[in-house]
């Protein structure tokens, strides 16, 4: 396999990120885990018992090395897979310049017909072209929560303009489900009682499952 290989020789994305799925599920029983250590405790203990110790260390842990753990798994997925990453980073280079192109001529009409004194400068081009993919992403990953073959068909749909590949959305979408699941295991660390870390624990498992989905998800 080459860098240049066509997309049909690739390997199916479930495989292209083992490692980053099995981190991921590894994840989500620990965020399981850690939840438990605070409510068993609690159902163990007898009806008249009114302080019951519960252990919220396991809550702060998985909070602490979720980001790294899933860091490590990317790695290792590239390690395994080094003429698939190559390839990817041709196609971004592609597309990032076509997404370039369109901002460049967007913002040459922009500065032709001037839209009113906001006074609130524009994205250069090159950092609207990372927020087009940002956003499209985003829009995928929220979409496929609730209607999946809706998602894959804005997939196929933003994909056919050339300024995105298809697989270049979907790690975007991967991307912004990890991050909000992320972000919910460090309000974890941070939060005032046992239980609410608990619940935050637990609240960020839908968003790594979705990871999961966008990770597993083949769509060409």
């Amino acid at each position: 396999m080459t860098a240049t290989s066509d997309r049909l020789d690739l390997p199916a994305r479930r495989r292209r990120h083992a490692r980053l799925i099995a981190a991921l599920t590894t994840l989500i029983g620990a965020c399981a885990e850690a939840a438990g250590k605070v409510y068993q405790p609690i159902a163990v203990a007898s009806p008249g018992q009114e302080a019951v110790e519960v252990n919220v260390l396991p809550c702060v842990q998985v909070s602490l090395t979720a980001a790294v753990l899933l860091d490590r798994a990317r790695a290792e997925d590239d390690a395994r897979w080094p003429a698939v990453a190559a390839w990817e980073r041709a196609q971004a280079q592609r597309t990032y310049a076509a997404r370039c192109a369109v901002a460049r001529a967007e913002e040459l009409v922009e500065e032709a017909v001037p839209l009113g004194g906001s006074g609130v400068p524009l994205p250069m081009v090159e950092q609207a072209a990372a927020m087009d993919l940002v956003s499209a992403g985003s829009d995928v990953a929220a979409l496929w929560r609730d209607d999946p073959e809706a998602a894959a068909a804005l997939v196929h749909e933003l994909a056919s303009s050339g300024e995105f590949a298809v697989d270049e959305i979907l790690d975007e979408a991967l991307d912004a489900a990890v991050l909000t699941g992320l972000l919910g295991l460090g309000e974890a660390r941070r939060a005032p009682d046992p239980s609410t870390a608990a619940e935050l624990c637990l609240g960020a498992v839908p968003y790594i499952t979705l990871a999961v989905a966008l990770a597993s998800a083949d769509l060409d």
